[in-house]
């Protein structure tokens, strides 16, 4: 089968989940059999994507797309589908047209069987591709703006392309029951159009890690010294709930005190992250990164004991399962996906400060639980394949093209 998929990132050029998770289905895909051309908005190298043919949509470099504002939802984004190409590429809205624009001329010469679009960034992409050759297109929805935007309402720009696509859908994916409540409710498609595909993890695609004590020296020595280290790895925007887990390690710093936390990454709200922790009097139990990855980034799990996902809403969140991988136990917020396919950790409302503050303690002052929630999610999460959802996948395009030959 000939697959078009429409995505904005792949590693080692991503920004978070969502490039990795667009890879290894991709490649699970492709062992599978099936033929993939994958769209780009930038031009780069991706070492070990060899079984796809890789399209830059644009000449831009990776790092050109920071700061256009693809996640802010408070930011302006106009429309710009209707410029004619080469009138510039400063904005997400710039490169969305160039992309669409290469997308037509891609599939005047080459047909799909199906069309896999990977949230709104390129909806609008494949919504065309399904109008030029009559292909069938999927729309896997990783976030919506609801998710993205956190307690706020988000743009709605974004929001009208969404449910253009979610409209214009064949078939959707969510990756899970969470967003797939939210696409029914919030954008009113009926719940029969949706099937949940959960993400998975294969510990045997991570390549072996030698792990730098250098990196976090200083936690290291802490840890000698007795310490617990909490981290999240994680983009610093409101949809992390990352002040609220700040309130939950003043709370937990108050009755014990052994505890240090890693806020590894960047965003918007860095800078308020760093006075809330002054203004609350754990500035020296909190250490920042900056935005890592490499080395730096896999060091990061395996210095911390704890992981925390503390989303106020989070589609899925693969990270949980690579903190896993590196004998992490897991607090996670029943507002995450990846609770769904988990069974040992500990969750809370993200809202929910005292409670996130008790399990950080209760990890912290005892080593047999965190032994014990350690040991058996590893073997929750080697359940979960890839190729599980490349077969999911492969089932539902060849289930929608038997459905419009047979209507035809």
């Amino acid at each position: 089968m000939n697959i078009l998929m429409l995505g904005w990132e792949l590693p080692p050029h991503n920004s978070g989940g969502l490039g990795v998770a667009c890879f290894h289905m991709s490649k699970a895909l492709a062992l599978a059999g099936s033929s993939i051309d994958f769209v780009l908005p930038y031009s780069a190298h991706h070492p070990g994507a060899e079984f796809m043919r890789i399209h830059a949509a644009t000449h831009l470099e990776p790092l050109h797309r920071n700061g256009m504002g693809a996640y802010d939802s408070a930011g302006e984004i106009v429309d710009a589908l209707h410029r004619k190409p080469g009138e510039g590429l400063s904005t997400i809205r710039d490169v969305q047209a160039r992309y669409v624009d290469f997308v037509d001329d891609l599939v005047q010469t080459k047909q799909p069987d199906a069309i896999h679009a990977h949230d709104w960034l390129t909806i609008e992409a494949g919504i065309r591709a399904k109008e030029i050759t009559g292909a069938p297109l999927i729309v896997h929805v990783h976030a919506t703006e609801f998710d993205r935007a956190g307690e706020h309402y988000g743009n709605p720009l974004v929001h009208e392309i969404e449910e253009q696509g979610l409209l214009m859908a064949d078939r959707i994916i969510a990756v899970s029951n969470i967003t797939k409540g939210l696409i029914v409710h919030r954008y009113g498609i009926p719940a029969e159009k949706v099937e949940v595909v959960h993400n998975a993890f294969d510990a045997s695609l991570i390549e072996p890690h030698n792990y730098d004590t250098a990196t976090y020296r200083y936690l290291e020595f802490l840890k000698s010294e007795g310490y617990t280290v909490a981290a999240t790895i994680t983009r610093f925007t409101v949809q992390k709930g990352l002040t609220h887990m700040m309130k939950a390690a003043a709370r937990a710093c108050e009755r014990y005190d052994k505890l240090v936390f890693l806020f590894a990454g960047d965003g918007e709200q860095r800078d308020e992250l760093l006075r809330m922790s002054a203004d609350l009097g754990i500035s020296d139990k909190v250490f920042f990164t900056g935005f890592i990855r490499g080395q730096r980034w896999r060091d990061a799990y395996t210095v911390a004991d704890i992981f925390v996902m503390s989303s106020v809403s989070e589609p899925f969140g693969l990270t949980a399962l690579e903190a896993a991988h590196h004998d992490n136990a897991l607090i996670i917020s029943k507002q995450s996906g990846v609770g769904e396919v988990l069974s040992s950790i500990f969750r809370y409302d993200f809202w929910d400060t005292d409670r996130l503050a008790d399990q950080l303690i209760a990890v912290a002052t005892s080593p047999a639980l965190k032994s014990e929630l350690t040991n058996n999610v590893k073997r929750e999460y080697a359940r979960l394949s890839w190729d599980d959802v490349a077969a999911k996948c492969l089932e539902m395009y060849h289930a929608i093209v038997r459905d419009k030959a047979a209507a035809r």
